[in-house]
């Protein structure tokens, strides 16, 4: 790919990054669920990062906890998007939710995001929090998905923290397939195959690093080598052009033991959640999310 075209994209990377708080915000709010929220920072190897705190009434020092990791193609940084999905998952799964405002591309591209996100999971593993750090999970949403796959991967490979679940929801796992390529990806509207070109130049700038596992777990080789991992929940969209590549990865979870569910939403794109246009579609996911969340995390 010409220099200039890697120049390009990432220079429009920049541009969406500056932008981030101008994204939309979510459709779908749960603002009347009652809940202690704040902000704390937590020092990770990448400087301190910014993590918002949903802690649900009646919390005390036993109530689990679970890492949000928002989406945006690893540059839009807009973690209250994600805020209607957090305040529902600590009712519904009765855990403190930490909500993390990971740095993003093309400023801070591989491994940066993925080591603070790693870094801010290991905080809240630590005794010395308000919370159970001992029951723990993790999960996200496209590009959040990705970084929750990925520290799984981490944690398992390098000693913790221990992870009783990871959610990946419509998640990227295959950056070396071009869009174009990939089933419905040159039709894509969700988002459109010029940003995902964007998020990806950004992010994972040359091709030697798109190949890397913890960037592209379904591509390959790369998923081969699943046993160990936290147990994974896997909810795809129809018409998602990144529907295949977390369909194979679903299957090699499954081969590997370590598979809980995948969950094929019918009807829907990439996002849908997000833009609330499938309101029923996606309280009937959300529940299910909940429930695989706190089933893995409250029992015994």
């Amino acid at each position: 790919m010409p220099n200039l075209y890697k120049i390009a994209a990432r220079a429009t990377g920049r541009v969406m990054s500056s932008l981030s708080r101008h994204a939309p915000a979510s459709k779908r709010t749960f603002s009347d669920l009652p809940a202690d929220v704040h902000d704390v920072t937590v020092p990770t190897r990448h400087g301190p990062v910014r993590v918002t705190v949903y802690r649900p009434s009646g919390a005390t020092a036993s109530t689990p906890v679970h890492v949000n990791v928002h989406g945006g193609g690893f540059v839009i940084r807009h973690p209250r998007q994600d805020d209607a999905w957090c305040r529902y998952l600590m009712t519904h799964a009765d855990v403190v939710v930490l909500n993390v405002d990971y740095d993003t591309a093309p400023q801070y591209p591989f491994p940066v995001s993925l080591e603070q996100v790693h870094d801010v999971a290991a905080w809240a593993a630590d005794p010395a929090r308000e919370w159970d750090g001992s029951r723990l999970s993790i999960g996200g949403q496209s590009a959040g998905g990705s970084l929750s796959a990925a520290v799984a991967r981490m944690s398992r490979d390098e000693g913790g923290p221990a992870l009783a679940l990871q959610v990946l929801h419509y998640p990227v796992l295959d950056m070396v397939t071009p869009m174009g390529r990939k089933p419905g990806g040159e039709h894509s509207k969700v988002p459109p195959p010029w940003m995902n070109r964007v998020f990806g130049l950004s992010y994972a700038p040359d091709a030697a690093t798109r190949k890397n596992p913890l960037v592209s777990p379904a591509w390959g080789p790369n998923s081969e080598n699943l046993g160990g991992l936290a147990p994974a929940v896997v909810v795809t969209a129809e018409f998602d052009a990144l529907r295949d590549e977390a369909v194979r990865y679903a299957r090699a979870l499954e081969g590997a033991g370590v598979l809980r569910e995948h969950h094929d939403v019918p009807g829907v794109d990439h996002g849908y959640d997000i833009m609330d246009r499938s309101p029923d579609v996606t309280a009937h996911v959300y529940s299910l999310l909940a429930g695989h969340v706190r089933q893995a995390l409250h029992q015994p």
